[in-house]
């Protein structure tokens, strides 16, 4: 018993100690090889903990306040993998993924082959191949990160391996609880997206996703493979698709799972996906955000970014986007560090 404390002992030392040494962000980026299926690579925007000054550099629509380039420190507290939205960015979050290297965290930021702002050819091959295919994305990077000569001996390790969570917005929250054990439920969806279209318009208008999963040929796609990743050890869903998933798999998860819930969400209407996921995953912490929108979780950009639910840069009057990214930044490295400092299973 003793040296089970002397173990928690240390292994909280080590977060603390990471923590009093990592005050700013380093910022660098990695190419991870894709799926067999999908030729192309998966661009990844790693954030990190360093000594090197930051400094405020513009990256396309979105500001990153990093050091480019800056030495990592000799160990991290852990890795978090970062998921953004349907057509999103891996940049579009990079204030929550700086709040968490400044923490002591390797954040790896991928940007989705087929879904990411350039390119959203993925969805156009059905939901079949969509909802397996983005946590299968995320699993790779994982994957290539653990084998990676730069990173793999920083990561912190305890007697569960390493330590790894994942954080995501909008279908990034879906993908991040996909990895944890949700289940996408394709008929489910058809069935929501049949009764309920004029309450969720935006989700059900996108393209196909209120349809039976054909491929290409024309088939119907039964069911997905498995996409749980058991190294995952702990979620964030900052506003997540949920009403694909099934219920039958939200019971049965076990891992750590925080959601954050827009009040005013109209692209993801909260009562059929946060509260659809708070109302069956047992243990789950939903934490409310009032006065928000879908898109208050994400940086705001220097241009109009139009989406279905209009310009992601607007909120409704008074909220304040900026104190809520502040005060998200404070929570989310909180919470990780609370459920990955255990070394209990």
């Amino acid at each position: 018993m003793r040296t089970r404390q002397r173990g928690l002992l240390l292994a909280l030392g080590l977060f603390l100690s990471i923590n009093a040494l990592a005050s700013q962000a380093g910022f660098r980026t990695l190419s991870v090889p894709g799926l067999p299926a999908d030729p192309g690579p998966i661009p990844v925007a790693l954030f990190y903990p360093t000594q090197a000054p930051e400094r405020t550099v513009a990256m396309g629509p979105f500001t990153v306040h990093a050091a480019l380039g800056g030495a990592p420190e000799a160990q991290v507290k852990g890795l978090i993998v970062l998921s953004h939205g349907h057509r999103g960015s891996e940049l579009a979050h990079a204030s929550l993924a700086e709040a968490l290297a400044r923490d002591g965290y390797l954040v790896a930021a991928l940007r989705h082959p087929g879904d990411n702002w350039q390119d959203g050819s993925l969805l156009a091959n059905g939901p079949a191949r969509y909802f397996s295919a983005r946590p299968q994305q995320a699993s790779r990077v994982i994957d290539a990160l653990l084998q990676d000569p730069a990173w793999k001996d920083r990561i912190a390790r305890d007697a569960r391996g390493p330590r790894i969570g994942a954080v995501g917005h909008s279908a990034g929250g879906y993908t991040v609880l996909a990895l944890a054990g949700a289940e996408p439920e394709l008929q489910r969806l058809a069935t929501h997206c049949a009764s309920e279209r004029a309450d969720d318009p935006i989700l059900c208008g996108l393209a196909r996703t209120g349809d039976p999963a054909a491929t290409r040929t024309g088939q119907t796609d039964q069911g997905v493979p498995t996409l749980a990743d058991g190294r995952v050890r702990a979620i964030v869903a900052l506003a997540p698709l949920g009403a694909v998933i099934s219920a039958r798999s939200l019971a049965a998860i076990q891992v750590p799972t925080l959601v954050y819930e827009a009040e005013q969400d109209r692209y993801l209407v909260p009562r059929f996906h946060a509260e659809w996921i708070a109302r069956n995953l047992s243990g789950v912490e939903l934490r409310r955000v009032p006065g928000a929108w879908h898109s208050a979780f994400m940086d705001i950009p220097g241009m109009p970014i139009p989406t279905p639910d209009g310009d992601i840069a607007a909120d409704p009057p008074g909220f304040d986007r900026p104190a809520f990214l502040q005060r998200l930044g404070t929570e989310v490295p909180a919470y990780f560090d609370r459920v990955l400092s255990s070394a209990a299973p």
